[in-house]
């Protein structure tokens, strides 16, 4: 009958725990607004139609635009095997094993304990000690001799028996369950968890970020170890031009028509140019070691063979602006953020109110193992106890303050990320439409550089000019002709610019449910 009335009265207690638990101090969190284009559109794009334009870019192999075999392994790579991506999917993790840590928090905590204990007492002498001589009886001390009594002080003598007392023991058994619980009245627990799924979402779209940067950077490495290749053969030619004009110096020399110095000029272009064709191979060796990395090999293991020059420029429709806040993950990771921000304010909030929990305790002790699960030996406890904190110096009004003001500085960095990323998709396609527009004045010029420098030639061999004029339309050929590789390389990087920039085939819907 006991035990059924403080089941009645704990129900009450657990229904208003339950009931109160719907409550949520703090602010509900709402996206915060951004800065977007006026217009609806990127003002860079107006007038400018990106040739050969492909929706490839859209996906997550993105790279696949170029239809380069070599670079298509290597950016597979770098999702399996690149470090610092292996890093940020350790972190996101972590972050998701806090999210079940802060959960756990919703449930009670049960501790079962059990326990034998025995206990053993010594014999030694205890009470009082009797003798006795023939027939007498000595109460207290004394001394009887024959069949008297004493009763009284003195000796007592002749030969007796000493009595001890009998050996104790004990044993006990036990076995408890005892259970705490804060309910969740204030929604602190709920905010806690929002605060951590949201940071672990943040570091999810991290994990997107970062494997991004890896697969642009090996991008643009790539671009520039076949930009290398393809100068390298530039060089060669020039190599063999110049010692073509070296030849024709020499024997005008030694014809008697051509000053030293001629021949001394072309000596001079054709060791710069050679030192030139030379100095190339210990960048190509860099890049090579820097792709390795980023596919996460030692640079002695990996070798990546000269190959013609194949890579295209290709179009890339950029979209509408607002659809850029769902496909860049730095500003997911950055708005996640900010949502983690709102749901601390709650958690600092609630320090304003008690902290209840609620415990429980109940098992069963005997000294007989048989009779432990006997109704007569279960015992059991409940109890509940509210604290709050009355004066602390104002520590919780600035927690609150320090939570909003964390909150601010979240969001003014969400919407810094959006600004930037407008800016860089901008920047790329002025980039693009620049480039674009400048590399047929550049074609041009390589075709004016060759018809100059075939008339210098045909003209010193003639006689009729010196060999600096040679050595000037040489150096402007070269310079032609290499400011041409420039360009359709940052064409190319500008390309893998964008795509990155665009969010490179990735949407914010990923995040759901992580």
């Amino acid at each position: 009958m006991p035990m059924k009335t403080s089941r009645l009265r704990l129900a009450p207690l657990l229904l208003a725990a339950t009931a109160l638990s719907a409550c949520e101090v703090g602010p509900n969190y709402h996206r915060p607004t951004v800065p977007t284009p006026a217009s609806g559109a990127y003002k860079e794009i107006a007038g400018f139609s990106p040739a050969n334009p492909s929706d490839a870019a859209e996906r997550a192999d993105w790279w696949t635009v170029f239809n380069d075999p070599v670079l298509t392994d290597l950016e597979q790579r770098v999702r399996t095997s690149n470090q610092s991506l292996k890093a940020a999917q350790a972190a996101y993790a972590a972050a998701r094993a806090l999210v079940a840590e802060q959960r756990a928090a919703f449930f009670p905590t049960l501790i079962g304990t059990g326990s034998a204990s025995y206990s053993h007492g010594g014999s030694g002498s205890t009470g009082s000690t009797i003798i006795t001589t023939g027939g007498g009886t000595t109460t207290g001390g004394g001394t009887t001799t024959g069949g008297g009594t004493t009763t009284g002080g003195g000796s007592t003598t002749g030969t007796g028996t000493s009595v001890s007392a009998p050996t104790s023991r004990s044993a006990d058994y036990s076995l408890q369950l005892g259970a705490t619980w804060e309910p969740d009245i204030w929604g602190k627990v709920r905010r806690e968890v929002e605060n951590a799924k949201a940071n672990s979402q943040s570091f999810a779209a991290d994990i997107v970020n970062t494997r991004l940067s890896m697969q642009m950077e090996l991008a643009a490495d790539y671009i520039s170890l076949r930009m290398l290749d393809e100068e390298t053969r530039l060089d060669e030619a020039t190599v063999k031009s110049y010692q073509e004009s070296l030849d024709v110096t020499r024997n005008k020399y030694n014809a008697g028509v051509s000053a030293l110095s001629d021949v001394d000029a072309a000596e001079t272009q054709l060791h710069n140019a050679k030192a030139a064709e030379i100095a190339l191979g210990q960048q190509r060796a860099q890049m090579e070691h820097a792709i390795a990395i980023l596919v996460g090999q030692a640079p002695a293991d990996v070798t990546i063979a000269p190959t013609p020059w194949t890579l295209q420029p290709v179009g890339i429709p950029p979209g509408v602006p607002s659809v850029l806040l769902q496909r860049r993950p730095d500003i997911a990771a950055s708005e996640r953020l900010a949502a983690a921000a709102s749901a601390e304010i709650g958690v600092a909030v609630a320090g304003y109110y008690p902290d209840i929990s609620l415990t429980g305790e109940g098992g069963t002790e005997a000294t007989k193992i048989a009779s432990l699960f006997s109704p007569s030996t279960f015992f059991w406890s409940v109890g509940g106890s509210a604290v709050e904190t009355l004066f602390n110096g104002g520590l919780t009004h600035a927690q609150v303050q320090n939570a909003k003001a964390t909150y601010d500085e979240a969001v003014a960095n969400y919407r810094q990320a959006v600004l930037t990323a407008f800016g860089q998709v901008e920047d790329n396609l002025a980039a693009q439409r620049v480039l674009a527009q400048e590399q047929p004045e550049l074609k041009a010029a390589v075709v004016s550089a060759d018809q100059d420098l075939r008339i210098v030639q045909n003209q010193y061999r003639a006689g009729t000019i010196d060999y600096t004029s040679v050595v000037v339309a040489q150096a402007q050929d070269y310079t032609a002709r290499n400011a041409e590789l420039q360009i359709e390389a940052s064409r190319l990087t500008t390309t893998v610019d964008l795509i990155v920039a665009l969010g490179g085939g990735w949407n914010d819907s990923e995040l759901n449910g992580k």
